[in-house]
């Protein structure tokens, strides 16, 4: 390998770092009262202008963009990782019913178990992710022609209407419960304080751990699962590995801020084309910790960009997600051939 070969994955890893601080930066300095970022930084410092730009950099907007980093990172990793293990480019938390089982399962919780607390129904968000997967690759394998993509990517938004439609019933018989739904539904990070990260911060510990111990499998499965099992692969224990970190990073993020569409879909994607770019090539060992850095670049940005166009309002980070996720989704599956169905 050449001197110049190893310089371009440490300025990948350079530009992608400080992309994430200038985002943070304007992340806390953007918002219905603007604070320039001298007087961000310095209240970041601990030496704020004024009491007032102290409680909204310290109360509102480092919570929020923290929440941005660590829920965006779990699913974007939890993207790249379904990906791998299904060998299927359209495979996403939230185009595979993940989100949505997920979802179901936390209204289910809250407005007919009447569980409050996020460690109450945190559970029931793993347990509706868990099954929802399973519901999904059970109906993409019906046929002779097995799981292909387009498959599952049909059974995953078959599933999710069908659990979207459940969840809007349960929600639309408690109006409190419903007013709640709407606004945690279209996928936002407002209104959440520093407890809330530091609750699902364990979860996703473990989930990213879980994640990133099986890169060195997702290389050998890349080839094959008969060529993965030569080489020493436990196929089964990678995928109950895979799909148990799946479980917990997607639950957690689900739990917190919404059932975010699309992300776990784009970012992998992009993380290809960077690593391509800088000679690394399909080493799951770089694309996993690539998807868990662009994951919240892309999140923080459409956190920002819903904040500017309805000032002094704004526009969930959902929308604007589902905005740039959707075109992206019908340009995949239009290369995957629907004839394949």
């Amino acid at each position: 390998m050449t001197g110049g070969k190893r310089v371009r994955p440490v300025l990948l890893v350079a530009l992608l770092s400080a992309a994430l601080i200038g985002l943070c930066l304007l992340s806390i300095a953007v918002g219905a009262a603007g604070i320039p970022l001298d007087q961000v930084l310095r209240a970041l410092l601990g030496r704020p202008p004024s009491r007032l730009v102290e409680n909204i950099v310290w109360t509102a907007r480092v919570p929020r963009t923290a929440l941005g980093l660590t829920a965006g990172a779990a699913l974007g990793l939890s993207g790249a990782l379904m990906q791998a293990l299904t060998r299927n480019p359209l495979a996403d938390p939230g185009v595979l019913g993940v989100s949505a089982g997920a979802s179901f399962a936390i209204v289910l919780a809250v407005g007919v178990l009447g569980l409050g607390s996020f460690h109450g129904y945190v559970w029931f968000a793993f347990a509706g992710a868990l099954a929802a997967s399973v519901l999904v690759y059970l109906l993409g394998r019906l046929g002779r022609s097995g799981p292909t993509p387009v498959k599952l990517a049909l059974a995953g938004v078959a599933v999710t209407s069908m659990l979207s439609s459940l969840t809007s019933a349960i929600a639309l018989t408690d109006p409190d419960a419903l007013d709640r739904f709407r606004f945690w539904s279209a996928g936002s990070m407002a209104d959440q304080d520093g407890a809330t990260v530091l609750r699902i911060l364990p979860f996703l510990a473990v989930g990213t751990v879980l994640a990133l111990a099986c890169a060195p499998a997702l290389n050998s499965l890349a080839l094959g699962d008969d060529v993965a099992a030569s080489l020493g692969r436990r196929l089964g224990l990678v995928r109950l590995q895979g799909v148990t970190a799946i479980t917990l990073l997607t639950g957690a993020a689900v739990a917190v801020i919404g059932p975010v569409v699309f992300i776990g879909l784009v970012v992998p994607h992009i993380a290809r084309v960077l690593a391509r770019a800088a000679g690394i090539g399909p080493d799951h060992r770089w694309l996993l910790p690539l998807s868990a850095a662009l994951a919240p670049c892309l999140l923080l940005t459409a956190d920002i960009v819903g904040r500017i166009v309805a000032r002094p309002t704004e526009v969930q980070a959902g929308v604007v997600v589902a905005f740039i996720g959707g075109p992206f989704f019908i340009a995949l599956v239009r290369r995957r051939r629907l004839a394949e169905v």
